[in-house]
């Protein structure tokens, strides 16, 4: 691992309160002979551990620290209770002060304050994720009303001029209808009973005007969605075809891919 994972990764902490394994005292020892600059970091966090243990540490009885003691470093214990002292004074053991037991019972609290919040962290993620899910949903559910509202409004336009295209042999269920304004010539399609358009293939709208077929306009049925469409105005139509033709359109009908048609 680079300088800044192995800087995350808790090892100097470790190294710092005294209980990282053989394995990992090796391994710190490697970094800080490749990274001098990471000794400031471990010299921070012995200081920081030192001032929280100083800070918060309790004067025990002589009786807790035999206690403590003695199921920490029976050895030491033992030792000490072969010898029998010569002096009036103490003789100061060689095992770590007490405020490095403080220390290293601070990191593990620090490393389970570590854990809570990651845990905080990543519920507050889940949440972010579904309220980002929920606006998606009303977003798409909020422009599916406007196009609701949209062929409303031309269905019940006191102008449109309706006109059912009724299914040809080659789709005998298919449907579709035209909205023909007839004081703007505008015109409209509604293909929502068309079949499902294949893979490279597109429907055009076809208006016959004096005997021939005019380009109206594609259809757009992308992802399945049909919803009354604006195409090309026509001052006057005799007739309404709707073709299968490939993506993007043909100049000229291809007569043998009529699905519906009608005449006005």
């Amino acid at each position: 691992m680079n300088k800044e994972e192995f800087i995350s990764s808790g090892l100097l902490e470790l190294y710092a309160t005294g209980i990282a394994s053989p394995e990992e005292v090796q391994m710190v020892e490697e970094y800080l002979a490749r990274f001098p600059e990471l000794k400031k970091d471990l010299n921070e966090i012995e200081i920081s551990l030192e001032s929280y243990a100083q800070a918060n540490a309790i004067q025990p009885s002589s009786s807790v620290k035999e206690k403590v003691f003695s199921r920490v470093f029976p050895e030491v214990a033992k030792e000490e209770n072969e010898i029998t002292p010569v002096v009036p004074f103490r003789k100061k053991t060689t095992f770590p002060p007490f405020y490095k037991l403080m220390a290293a019972a601070s990191f593990i609290l620090l490393i389970g304050s570590v854990v809570l919040n990651y845990s905080y962290y990543e519920k507050y993620n889940d949440a972010k994720d579904q309220l980002g899910i929920a606006q998606q949903k009303i977003e798409q559910q909020g422009k599916s009303n406007l196009a609701m509202s949209n062929d409303l409004s031309i269905m019940t336009n006191k102008y449109a001029l309706p006109v059912v295209l009724n299914g040809t042999p080659n789709a005998p269920d298919a449907l579709a209808k035209i909205f023909w304004m007839k004081n703007t010539g505008q015109v409209y399609v509604d293909p929502t009973n068309l079949p499902r358009v294949p893979d490279g293939k597109q429907y055009q709208l076809w208006a016959i005007v004096d005997g021939k077929p005019e380009d109206a306009g594609m259809i757009t049925t992308s992802k399945g969605t049909y919803h009354i469409q604006k195409m090309k105005s026509f001052g006057k139509v005799e007739a309404f075809a709707i073709t299968l033709e490939k993506t993007g359109g043909s100049p000229t009908p291809t007569m043998s891919e009529m699905i519906v048609s009608a005449k006005m």
